[in-house]
């Protein structure tokens, strides 16, 4: 597995570039991923996002409206088996915060975003 700053960096480089391939790249099949802003897209209250081809089309859909849009990472926040990512959202001119667990495989497993 690459370290966690290595992960971040390349995970940031890919939203920058709207690669959604290499985004997904980063996540299992069966990646639980929770968001406020997901229920916006989803329509789902809870704001989960189960598996990796229900996170393609959130997340192609959300790439498909913000076609600006860029993160600048500002920092990598180590944990067990785990990554905490902050960074700065055009979208929202707002602090986000990503929340990683990595599977064995080094694959993120389950994921969470904060917004400021």
């Amino acid at each position: 597995m690459p370290t966690v700053e290595a992960f971040a960096r390349a995970w940031i480089e890919a939203w920058n570039r709207h690669d959604l391939e290499a985004i997904l790249s980063h996540y299992a099949d069966d990646i639980v991923f929770t968001s406020p802003a997901a229920a916006k897209i989803t329509g789902d209250a809870s704001g989960r996002v189960v598996g990796k081809a229900a996170l393609a089309a959130y997340w192609g859909e959300a790439l498909g409206r913000i076609p600006d849009l860029r993160f600048t990472l500002r920092s990598v926040l180590p944990g067990v088996e785990s990554v905490a990512i902050r960074y700065h959202s055009s979208r929202t001119d707002a602090e986000v915060v990503e929340v990683v667990r990595f599977g064995p495989d080094g694959l993120a497993v389950e994921a969470s975003a904060y917004y400021e």
